[in-house]
């Protein structure tokens, strides 16, 4: 992943607690951002504090949710309710030598903001892309959504403005004094795996090239 020095566009966004380890360029974040399929949301409403997984994807320099027109939380956020919408990848766990410098490897982004309807005019294209985020090619086979559909559905966008991106990928970080401790120390890395689809009974026989591909990827 490539970065380049960019300063935090708001105090509220700044990586405070290891502070090095923060990122605010588009680069790092649109890349954390494209490679999750869900995220956390949230936010405060007549229930209290609540804290949402949902379907993620962005479009340029938003990100992207959706949800029933009935759904709680995207008729509050649909209001300007403010919201955190944060995204985390776990690449590993630290050992270190001793129990209190244990660490985990991590890519995550955190937004804040307020989302937005997407207007109905743009609704289509969006939801195609969101296809297009989950398969390359797959908004050209499967059925498009009807107009029912699409108006039963509340699309809301954020804007990607204040964002921070923190990373750490590196070993442990022992004390000077622990660093003769008779023990194993590295990391212990963890990836998502894509493992071979499987077929739906009565489909068609050709498989496209994306499925044949998910396995390898």
């Amino acid at each position: 992943m490539t970065t380049t020095f960019a300063p935090p566009p708001t105090e509220r966004s700044r990586v405070r607690r290891a502070e090095d380890r923060g990122h605010y360029d588009h680069a790092t974040i649109h890349a954390i951002v494209d490679a999750a399929y869900l995220c956390h949301v949230s936010f405060v409403d007549e229930r209290g504090p609540l804290c949402l997984p949902t379907a993620v994807w962005r479009v340029d320099d938003h990100v992207l949710i959706h949800g029933s027109n009935g759904s709680k939380m995207m008729k509050s956020l649909a209001q300007g309710t403010p919201a955190c919408l944060a995204i985390t990848h776990l690449d590993g766990l630290v050992m270190a030598r001793s129990a209190f410098s244990h660490s985990m490897n991590f890519r995550s982004v955190v937004i804040h903001g307020t989302f937005e309807t997407v207007p109905d005019e743009d609704k289509t294209e969006v939801m195609h892309r969101l296809m297009d985020h989950l398969a390359p090619g797959r908004r050209h086979e499967a059925r498009a959504p009807d107009r029912n559909e699409l108006a039963a559905t509340t699309v809301l966008r954020m804007p990607l403005f204040e964002a921070a991106a923190k990373i750490r990928a590196w070993g442990p970080k022992d004390k000077d004094e622990d660093m003769n401790w008779p023990v194993w120390a590295g990391v212990m890395p963890l990836r998502q795996a894509q493992l071979k689809p499987v077929a739906e009974p009565g489909g068609p026989a050709e498989t496209p090239a994306y499925v044949q591909q998910w396995a390898s990827a």
